[in-house]
């Protein structure tokens, strides 16, 4: 009996001992688990506050790129402005170098004409000067030739509007130097000291007259009284066509317009 008991004895204390082990290996198992899941629960906080700073950056870079994309819009449409801007200004560019040759153009037609003109008008001081000699009184002013005459040596007196005899050769003279010139026009000014433009009109315009009989054509000649500030007399005035320069000059804006 005692035997027995002692064999219980001996494997109740083998059980306990056995359980006591298994409950400390248990334990210990629970403790390393629990170990293991607070170093996780470390890992996966970490990875939680490591997400969130990545899709903080991320929605950084999100925004970034949104600003990039809009300011390369931005550029994209500043360059297309500026490219419709240079072509604008190229073409106002050919243009205004376009106008300015048609100007240049027409600046020297006009010179050539005042040139041709000026040389004409030496040309017919040259011949008036061999026509009438060079006791005659003879000017030259502003591209115009000037001829001068008492009115005694043309009328036989101040108060007369009938060119003399004597006239007459002085008057061809006029006539040859006009012929030879058919692109000059001639003024004939009758000049008074008195005020009274009628009879000085009138000897202009028989002077006139006197000139048509010789041929010259009558659009190519004017004849008017003119106040001559205390003198009086007549002039004769060999010019250009200024009618004809006038129409030129204004058919040569118009192109250019």
């Amino acid at each position: 009996m005692k035997r027995i008991l002692f064999s219980f004895s001996f494997i109740l204390l083998c059980s306990t001992a056995l359980n006591a082990q298994k409950k400390s290996e248990l334990i210990a198992e629970i403790n390393t688990l629990k170990s293991q899941l607070d170093s996780v629960n470390t890992k996966v906080a970490e990875a939680q506050r490591n997400e969130k700073a990545s899709l903080a950056k991320a929605e950084s870079f999100e925004d970034q790129a949104l600003g990039l994309r809009d300011a390369n819009k931005t550029l994209m449409k500043n360059l297309n402005s500026f490219s419709q801007l240079s072509s604008q200004n190229s073409t106002n560019m050919n243009k205004a170098m376009e106008s300015l040759n048609r100007k240049e153009s027409q600046l020297k037609s006009i010179n050539d004409a005042i040139a041709t003109n000026d040389s004409t008008a030496f040309v017919v001081l040259t011949n008036a000067k061999q026509t009438l000699g060079e006791s005659a009184m003879i000017g030259f002013s502003n591209g115009i030739v000037i001829i001068s005459s008492g009115l005694a040596a043309l009328f036989g007196s101040d108060t007369e509007s009938t060119l003399t005899t004597e006239a007459e050769p002085w008057v061809q003279k006029i006539g040859q130097i006009l012929a030879a010139n058919p692109n000059m026009a001639v003024t004939i000014e009758g000049l008074s000291m008195t005020g009274d433009l009628e009879l000085p009109a009138q000897q202009a315009s028989a002077i006139s007259s006197a000139l048509q009989r010789l041929s010259i054509a009558s659009d190519r000649i004017t004849a008017l009284g003119k106040d001559g500030n205390l003198k009086e007399g007549i002039l004769v005035k060999i010019h250009p066509r200024f009618d004809e320069f006038y129409l030129m000059v204004k058919e040569n804006m118009k192109h250019v317009n």
